[in-house]
């Protein structure tokens, strides 16, 4: 299961966009939460309409908090999602067998067992989540606070039977050239979250829609790594067979 968790605290305003590519995330497999960090006041009109759309595009939840709640907000988003991306799942395998029956319709008894494999399901099914950090220059009082959001989230995800990992993307990257940049690759190891935020350089732009994308670049490239992984296995455990196969023939009189 695949998630980009997205913290900013304001429009785009450089580049594609973002509703754009959160859409095409969710073509993609791929669920698209936003937060919305506010210090003090709001984040604005225009900014809480994007963020929402952004969200609803990217068929996942937004939130528009003030820091003291952001590690809580995150945590709950993504257990939600995830909860909710395993129930369609579900849905749909139950509307196969009943037409446009849904789960409701099942006896309390078979309701109560799809229950129960939802829970076990939201506990192991293996998760990424990549969270893309708006590094813009008004994010900057707020960069501690998202810090330690990021590490309770890692810890919390410890937890999980399943396994999770984290990748870290900051936004704008570390050159005009350069709209979003890779912290931490994929990890379940939190213990170098911290040294990442002191190499961060706040900068003006906030290029959301681009930054998105690059994200979903790394997703892709990820799929392609697992392909090649797959069919160098197959190809592995076939020479092997065509070897042992070979063994036997030449014992055979």
């Amino acid at each position: 299961m695949r998630q980009i968790l997205l913290i900013t605290d304001g429009c785009s305003n450089v580049g594609e966009s973002p509703v754009m590519a959160a859409a095409h995330a969710r073509q993609e497999g791929i669920t698209v939460n936003v937060v919305g960090v506010v210090d003090y006041g709001t984040i604005g009109e225009l900014g809480s309409r994007e963020i929402a759309d952004i969200a609803k595009a990217g068929g996942g939840l937004s939130r528009i908090v003030g820091t003291p709640q952001l590690a809580q907000t995150m945590q709950m988003m993504t257990r939600k999602t995830v909860v909710q991306t395993i129930q369609q799942a579900v849905n749909k395998e139950v509307k196969k067998i009943l037409g446009d029956g849904s789960l409701e319709d099942l006896p309390p008894a078979k309701r109560s067992q799809v229950v129960t494999v939802v829970d076990e399901l939201t506990e192991t099914t293996p998760l990424r989540i990549a969270l893309l950090i708006d590094a813009s220059a008004s994010m900057k009082p707020k960069l501690a606070a998202v810090e330690e959001a990021i590490r309770d989230l890692a810890l919390s995800l410890e937890a999980r039977e399943g396994r999770s990992e984290i990748a870290v993307f900051h936004f704008p990257g570390r050159s005009s050239s350069e709209d979003a940049a890779l912290d931490m690759d994929w990890s379940s190891d939190v213990s170098g979250i911290r040294s990442l935020f002191g190499r961060m350089k706040m900068r003006g732009a906030t290029p959301t829609g681009p930054a998105i994308f690059r994200v979903l670049e790394h997703y892709r490239y990820d799929k392609l790594d697992e392909h090649r992984e797959h069919f160098e296995r197959e190809r592995f455990e076939s020479e092997e067979h065509d070897e042992r196969e070979g063994m036997i023939g030449g014992y055979v009189v």
